[in-house]
């Protein structure tokens, strides 16, 4: 368990953080920040500063918009996200990714592992990396164990998107980025994903782009 004077700064800068209201501000790629990977929570910030903390992340999840968002991302080094989908998509996407909704949900001291071996390539994106989007092969389906902000145990299997975007904001609190396990040849502008890959596959993009799919 973290001392009194290691949880002082993380709370000091968490009330910093909310002390201008509104949305926070999201870190960019190329800060460190986003690399050094995070502290385990055990109560650094005390259970409400925790719970303005986690509305401040919603808030700032859903003005972005986006449907997760990592304490690194706001400058907090913390293993703490939350994720939410309300998968405004059309029928034909959300069948061939498997987006379903996903309520607000609070992570926290998540880890996930693989559950068998099927993997999934689609577009993906992030706040930290605006402007930008890539095919990113991932596990289909994944067991995520941690805890929320409650501290009740999570232990529970998510498959298609909603499995994607856990893996998403957990590889954040482990200091690794999208662009990490991306095919960079996939690499596009949002305005061109928008324009020019609207399957929703990226077989088109992978052909005409030049990398394999899994």
């Amino acid at each position: 368990m973290a001392s009194p004077s290691d949880r002082a700064p993380l709370a000091e800068r968490v009330e910093e953080l909310l002390a201008d209201g509104g949305p926070l501000p999201i870190v960019a790629a190329g800060d460190p920040v986003l690399r050094r990977g995070t502290e385990r929570y055990d109560g650094q910030l005390g259970p409400d500063l925790l719970a303005r903390f986690v509305r401040a992340l919603r808030d700032t999840m859903h003005a972005a918009p986006g449907v997760g968002l990592a304490a690194p991302q706001v400058g907090v080094a913390l293993r703490i996200a939350v994720i939410e989908d309300p998968a405004p998509v059309p029928e034909d996407v959300a069948v061939a990714r498997g987006r379903v909704p996903q309520p607000f949900r609070v992570l926290v001291n998540p880890v996930y592992e693989p559950v068998g071996d099927g993997r999934a390539a689609f577009f993906e994106g992030c706040l930290s990396v605006p402007g930008y989007q890539a095919v990113v092969a991932r596990h289909a389906e994944v067991r995520l164990r941690g805890e929320d902000e409650h501290g009740v145990a999570v232990d529970e299997v998510f498959t298609g998107w909603p499995a994607r975007i856990v893996q998403h904001e957990t590889d954040h609190l482990d200091g690794t980025l999208y662009l990490d396990r991306a095919e960079l040849r996939s690499l596009s502008s949002n305005e061109t994903a928008a324009t020019r890959w609207t399957d929703p596959t990226p077989r088109a993009a992978a052909t005409e782009l030049g990398f394999d799919l899994p």
